[in-house]
């Protein structure tokens, strides 16, 4: 799942860190916002605000509840029909993703400890034929054992992985050789895309088709064995009644110290603002043109569910962004929340 606009940042190939995170660019002079493209952490006024709520009272009229059935029973008819139509066309890398969640590539970040067993610093130059050799045993040793990636020392898993904008610049900037990589989707196209993709390494990732709102539903690892979880853009595709669960049943899956990550729309995101009439489900829960489905979040919403699910807050912040359209001379304001919650240590 992904709708994210996406954000500028250099090159996820390769690890840089001296970049710092987003909130470096400030918009002291309101006659120079058209000299970037973007500017960070942007205060709104009272004014502001006061109309972003009206905006969104105005469209607040939820749909009849037997059109809201429809959606959310056809949900996973229309997301593949948003991967048949977009393929991998739509999306861009998230090069932010390592400027941010630094734990997807810990030997990357000076200033986050290695995991158990990981490999350290890059070696900058290596022999071809020992990258192989180490490739050929990774494939063995991270598909025996009881489940895909059994003995692997550092697991990820991705829900709502789409195409796959985030599970490839991880692969391809964690040399890690514990590494292992799982990721799922709700539309069998989404993950039908990243098992095409030449990138796609079975000896270090497992792709499948997941619903996570079901939370009944088999998960291919055992609870208790994930460092870190990831979730992009994809709890606000669920309906609200259904994210306290899905977390929860998220959370078993990690490991004592693992960590879950989020990225998602908050409150007056200009999506939100954007919609007309006709278009609401429930409070701060819309639908989309194409039957997509979207809820805006704000900081204490994201902090309950993760707290209700006994997880412990690393992070809990809202990035405002003024993204500028110097061609046609217009302002946008983005409103996103990013959160990191971690099971309890032993």
């Amino acid at each position: 799942l992904a709708f994210e606009s996406g954000l500028t940042l250099s090159d996820s190939s390769t690890c840089d860190v001296k970049r710092p995170q987003f909130g470096t660019r400030f918009l002291t002079d309101p006659r120079q916002v058209f000299q970037h493209n973007a500017w960070d952490n942007v205060e709104w006024t009272d004014e502001q605000e006061a109309t972003a709520k009206k905006k969104v009272l105005e469209n607040s009229q939820p749909l009849p509840p037997e059109k809201q059935e429809e959606y959310d029973s056809r949900a996973n008819e229309y997301w593949n029909g948003f991967y048949t139509i977009h393929e991998n066309r739509f999306f861009k890398d998230r090069h932010w993703l390592f400027t941010e969640f630094p734990e997807l590539a810990p030997q990357c970040s000076l200033n986050h400890e290695s995991h158990p067993g990981a490999s350290g610093a890059v070696e900058s130059q290596q022999n071809s034929q020992d990258g192989e050799q180490s490739g050929e045993h990774a494939a063995l040793s991270h598909t025996d054992g009881d489940f895909p990636g059994s003995s692997a020392t550092y697991r990820i898993l991705e829900v709502g992985c789409g195409v796959g904008n985030t599970v490839f610049p991880i692969l391809k900037t964690n040399n890690d050789p514990g590494l292992f990589v799982y990721c799922c989707d709700f539309s069998s196209t989404a993950v039908e895309l990243v098992k095409s993709n030449p990138e796609y390494d079975p000896g270090r990732c497992y792709a499948f088709v997941h619903d996570l709102s079901d939370v009944e539903a088999n998960y291919p690892i055992p609870d208790g064995t994930l460092d870190v979880i990831v979730l992009i853009f994809v709890l606000s595709a669920l309906h609200p009644k259904k994210m306290q669960a899905s977390i929860s049943r998220l959370a078993r899956l990690l490991k004592p110290g693992g960590v879950m990550l989020l990225r998602d729309y908050g409150r007056y995101d200009m999506a939100q603002l954007r919609f007309k009439k006709g278009r609401c489900l429930a409070e701060n829960f819309y639908v989309r043109g194409d039957g997509t489905q979207v809820y805006f979040f704000t900081q204490d919403e994201l902090h309950e569910l993760f707290t209700q699910a006994k997880l412990e807050k690393v992070q809990n912040l809202v990035d405002r962004r003024l993204q500028v359209n110097r061609g046609k001379q217009l302002t946008m304001y983005r409103v996103w929340i990013q959160c990191k919650y971690r099971q309890a240590p032993v």
